[in-house]
């Protein structure tokens, strides 16, 4: 199991940041049909994104297409268990990537929306923060 890294970084260790307002850009469908949207700031970790990609590619039983529309490319650093306070900041541990509310983090393409309601459903209970599914508005349903 590959977790998603960048293949090299500018600087090893980043300043936290704080992460306020809503997404500016990537708040739109671009590619598929439906979407995942993000409904609060926050960091999304690589495994998180994996255990999403997981689930939904099982759920839509290979058919479709999926994108994902992040990327964690902020490390993180940890400090050893029982360590005492100071002596600088950690090493690095891993990678999130910073979305913020309004973003679409996910998108598929050829599945029916009630296999993408279940997918995005399942896909949701994996992530630390509310999410809903959104619908392209140009979509027709096939039972009409």
């Amino acid at each position: 199991m590959s977790q998603l890294q960048p293949k090299r970084v500018k600087h090893r260790k980043v300043h936290k940041g704080r992460i306020k307002g809503i997404a500016q850009r990537g708040h739109q469908l671009a590619f598929g049909t439906f979407g995942l949207k993000v409904l609060e700031n926050s960091w999304i970790t690589s495994r998180q994104m994996e255990a999403v990609r997981v689930s939904i590619t099982r759920t839509m039983k290979r058919e479709g297409i999926m994108w994902f529309r992040i990327f964690p490319d902020k490390p993180i650093t940890e400090k050893p268990i029982q360590t005492r306070m100071g002596s600088g900041k950690g090493s690095p541990c891993g990678f999130v990537a910073v979305v913020r509310a309004g973003r679409i983090i996910c998108e598929l393409e050829g599945v029916k929306e009630e296999i993408a309601s279940q997918a995005f459903y399942l896909a949701g209970k994996k992530l630390p923060i509310k999410t809903k599914m959104v619908v392209r508005d140009d979509y027709i349903k096939e039972g009409k």
